[in-house]
């Protein structure tokens, strides 16, 4: 309970209701063991610095908790460069990752590098 009621209060100042904070912790138990200060505020405030609004980054905080774990260094920033590497702009990242947050928990080398160049070899082309 001690890790319980400032992980509640937190989630709900994010902007989560009790419903999905309910459904946040019953699926996701780690996240109690997660810091605040040092974890989850920091992965928030970065996903509304690359153009997360709000509401998305609640929807994704409902939808995929294991976001908040993370690792900012090794895990999402690699992923956005290379996003960007790619030729995605701020604007069509940030609606990516609004859309499908998971897609910041995906490997690089094992996933999403292979996924891009079978479309590539397939044909598909940037606009």
């Amino acid at each position: 309970e001690e890790n319980l009621k400032p992980k509640a209060l937190w989630l709900s100042q994010v902007g989560l209701s009790n419903d999905q904070i309910a459904k946040v912790i019953a699926s996701f138990p780690a996240l109690l063991g997660y810091s605040i200060e040092a974890k989850m505020k920091p992965t928030v405030q970065w996903l509304l610095d690359i153009g997360v609004g709000p509401a998305k980054i609640v929807k994704a905080i409902s939808n995929k908790p294991q976001l908040l774990g993370y690792s900012l260094q090794e895990k999402m920033k690699p992923t956005v460069r290379w996003l960007a590497d790619i030729g995605m702009d701020e604007l069509q990242i940030g609606k990516v990752i609004s859309a499908f947050p998971p897609v910041l928990g995906y490997s690089l080398e094992q996933n999403l590098k292979p996924t891009v160049q079978t479309l590539r070899d397939q044909g598909l082309t940037q606009p």
